[in-house]
């Protein structure tokens, strides 16, 4: 733990054991979406499926980096993540992105799309909670944050047939915005 880190955190008015929560519950929630990805991805078939395989390969990809970059600071504040996966995956802040029953493309996109829109929401609301408090799980949120949004804007762009304005990855799983959290990137 960080000892003075989380003094200051605490003086500024954030209670450490509600935002070690969030924490974790975003840290199951992108551990989850990372397993549910890989069986999604496996399902995208076809021609268009495989249009569609590489951007939902570079969101699965940057949701375990998010995973990744989330565990040192949930160490740092003091928490310690469930030492059960099955706890740990009940506390995932959003949803399973399972398998839609009838496994269509656009279907398949719904997942997706749902699974990214409550991961901006869970950003929104961590970047909220820390704004000009922790600048550290602030910061870290809001590199998050825009990685999430871009994914929305992707699968909600192959869904609708509206412009998103944002591209593929150079190389899959790049996290241009949370790659400087992660250690051993």
């Amino acid at each position: 733990m960080s000892r003075r880190n989380v003094e200051l955190i605490e003086e500024a008015g954030i209670d450490v054991d509600k935002l070690i929560k969030k924490l974790i519950d975003a840290a199951a929630a992108e551990f989850t979406t990372y397993y549910y990805y890989t069986l999604l991805r496996t399902h995208l078939t076809g021609l268009e499926g495989e249009s569609v395989k590489e951007i939902a390969e570079d969101a699965r990809l940057e949701d375990r980096n998010h995973f990744e970059a989330l565990v040192p600071r949930i160490y740092e504040l003091g928490g310690d993540l469930p030492h059960d996966i099955r706890d740990f995956a009940d506390r995932a802040a959003c949803m399973d992105a399972k398998l839609p029953e009838e496994e269509t493309i656009e279907n398949l996109l719904e997942v997706l799309l749902d699974a990214e829109r409550c991961a901006v929401q869970v950003y929104t609301d961590i970047c909220q909670y820390t704004q000009g408090k922790d600048p550290r799980t602030y910061e870290l949120s809001a590199a998050i944050l825009h990685e999430e949004t871009e994914h929305e804007a992707w699968f909600e762009e192959l869904l609708t047939g509206n412009a998103s304005g944002h591209f593929r990855r150079s190389e899959p799983g790049i996290s241009p915005y949370v790659s400087k959290f992660i250690q051993n990137k």
